[in-house]
């Protein structure tokens, strides 16, 4: 699972795809303020989950 935020969406679903080479589930984080997770590229508070679950 990658958390990520707005501006870096397209790259996780990028790099979900290519290393499981099925279409990724794709959730948009609520209650982004209350939530401690933060995008895995930049650090910046996470909006999406992009994972193969």
């Amino acid at each position: 699972m990658i958390y990520c935020c707005e501006e870096h969406v397209e790259k996780a679903l990028d790099e979900v795809v290519g290393q499981h080479e099925t279409a990724p589930t794709f959730e948009k984080i609520e209650n982004v303020e209350n939530r401690l997770d933060s995008c895995g590229y930049c650090g910046k508070p996470a909006a999406y989950m992009v994972g193969n679950e």
